[in-house]
């Protein structure tokens, strides 16, 4: 089995060609290393040098920068080696060969993915937030996720969740000292407002969680799917929405036959808005399958609408049928009278239903400010105090949550028990800690970098 204490090596920048392209190399002691694929030329430390790299037998294999970061100060907190050459996937190809050649008298081998970060991680580099923070930032599909998962990366996310645990090793330690002395027969829970302490952090851990809520609609985004009869105005819907012509528009039914994907950024929302094909009884072959692939769609959405026709709105009553059958887990299911301009009505929002204009624009900041509702997106912050969280921060918030309730609802007995009320505030402080990494078992490391990329 591989070890965590092996040097490693990867390619650190994107496949393909590029201008420039950069094997990365981390390990306890890589002067072996340095001295064969440099041809023996020193490097100071952390200054870029401009050398040849060459092979075994002293010929140039390319030429550009390398840079050393000894031990403790870089980014695995090993020694560390960037070769910064040119971007061929060829030539990186073989200065990885090269550094595996010069490395194998101190067991140089690839990289896992992730690797190289959760070394950063296990050497205390990052905390297992920022270390996803990591991969969060490389997949970021928005502006508003990028500067979220940049902040995480930089630590906002880790001290919030810091705070925390503070406040709640702060209270632990009064429940603690208290049982270890009850002979001093104090009321504690009123003279050290241990009930204050605790609705104190129960508000900050609100706050924390309401946050990260926001921060994971940004990170996944929301998954919303347009249905409804042919020429309803579904792929009119979706080029206003993109800002471009991401769908083809005719007066033709069954244009649409296959799914159509657009990401669209709406005030820091990112949304995912499939344009499927036309719901209708047809003998194509192709537009059947596309159908089948509708319904499949609305089954995975977050958010479905219903466009119908404002010249006709009671036609769509088989269509409405067939869509709220797959709507049945309940997964929000909006329906917008579409071309009002053709109808001379008002844009207009009666419960879940929206009446707008596709073709104009006019209407759609009311179904715009609908999908902020069902997303529980603050549109004042435009995603700019959000923590970019992930599905297992909200579980392990939720969670710590939950204890903290257990916790005062033991402080709001006259007979409570201090030992249950002592274990609550731990179990709590157990999950804030498995957040940060404080607190992690090794499959769950193994689950989060083994999703990253290699060479990161």
């Amino acid at each position: 089995m591989n070890s965590d204490k092996d040097p490693i090596v990867a390619i650190a920048t994107a496949p393909g060609r590029g201008g420039i392209g950069i094997v990365r190399v981390s390990g306890t002691d890589l002067s072996p290393v340095i001295a064969a694929v440099l041809g023996g030329r020193a490097l100071a430390p952390r200054h870029a040098t401009y050398c040849d790299f060459v092979d075994a037998h002293g010929a140039t294999l390319d030429q550009g920068i390398a840079l050393h970061f000894p031990a403790p100060h870089s980014y695995t907190g090993e020694d560390v080696l960037e070769l910064q050459g040119h971007g061929g996937p060829v030539v990186l190809r073989v200065l990885v060969s090269r550094c595996l050649e010069a490395g194998r008298p101190i067991g140089v081998r690839l990289a896992e993915p992730g690797e190289f970060t959760r070394r950063a991680y296990l050497n205390d580099r990052l905390d297992l937030a920022q270390a996803e923070a990591v991969a969060d930032l490389i997949d970021a599909s928005t502006e508003t996720a990028a500067r979220s998962a940049a902040r995480s990366l930089a630590g906002d996310f880790s001290r919030a969740i810091h705070g925390l645990t503070e406040q709640l090793t702060e209270l632990r330690a009064l429940v603690e000292a208290t049982l270890d002395f009850p002979e001093e027969e104090i009321d504690f829970l009123e003279r050290a407002d241990a009930a204050g302490r605790l609705h104190r952090v129960r508000a900050a851990l609100d706050e924390v969680l309401q946050r990260a809520r926001q921060g994971a609609v940004l990170r996944a985004g929301l998954h919303v799917v347009l249905v409804g009869a042919p020429n309803v105005g579904k792929s009119s819907l979706l080029n206003t929405l993109a800002g471009e012509e991401a769908a083809i528009v005719t007066a033709v039914p069954g244009t649409t036959r296959d799914r159509i994907v657009r990401q669209v950024e709406v005030g820091g929302l990112p949304l995912d808005i499939i344009d499927t094909a036309g719901l209708r009884e047809t003998s194509d072959e192709v537009e059947t399958i596309g159908i089948d692939r509708t319904l499949a769609e609305i089954e995975r959405a977050d958010v479905v609408l219903h466009l119908v026709d404002a010249a006709d709105p009671s036609a769509d009553a088989e269509v409405l049928e067939r869509v709220s059958r797959r709507t049945g887990r309940g997964v929000p299911l909006l329906t917008v009278i579409n071309k009002i301009d053709l109808t001379g009505e008002v844009p207009a929002v009666d419960g879940a239903t929206i009446r707008l204009s596709a073709l104009t624009g006019r209407g759609l900041d009311l179904l715009r400010a609908e999908l902020y509702r069902l997303a529980g997106w603050d549109r004042t912050t435009g995603g700019e105090n959000v923590y970019l969280a992930r599905e297992r921060h909200l579980q392990a918030l939720h969670q710590a949550r939950d204890h903290l309730e257990a916790a005062s609802a033991h402080a709001e007995r006259r007979d409570a028990v201090l030992d249950l009320f002592a274990e609550e505030l731990r179990l709590a402080q157990n999950e804030l800690a498995a957040i940060t990494g404080e607190f992690s078992a090794d499959d769950l490391l193994g689950v989060i970098f083994s999703r990253f990329c290699i060479g990161k």
